[in-house]
């Protein structure tokens, strides 16, 4: 069978529960959903939908992810950083080595893309 080139991304209704590693809870008790949609044939990148409900968490990255905000509102700020408000429509990334908090404040769907570094 021949590999899709055009991956469509689906319904996440049965996405994994549960954080993702590198992240804590403090604040709140945010409770997220992430949804693996693609992965590449060598594992590198990944790709699907990220929901969260409102809730701060601690996050420790290790690869670099992109992000296209369909909804909600977020401030992410890098440990001794600005913070930065991201809402629906926003697109950005977040390299490797980044450590700092996500304060949700209502409720996201974001896509994401991770290169596995």
């Amino acid at each position: 069978m021949t590999k899709p080139t055009i991956v469509k991304f689906g319904a996440v209704e049965n996405a994994d529960g549960g954080d993702l590693q590198g992240w804590i809870a403090v604040e709140g008790s945010p409770i997220m959903q992430t949804a693996v949609q693609h992965t590449s044939e060598d594992g590198k990148v990944m790709s699907g939908t990220w929901r969260a409900s409102p809730g701060t968490y601690h996050a420790t990255y290790t690869d670099y992810e992109f992000v296209h905000m369909i909804a909600g509102r977020i401030i992410i700020t890098p440990d001794g950083g600005a913070p930065v408000e991201v809402g629906p429509g926003d697109a950005f990334v977040v390299e490797a080595d980044f450590k700092g908090t996500w304060k949700i404040l209502e409720p996201v769907t974001k896509h994401f893309v991770v290169v596995v570094g």
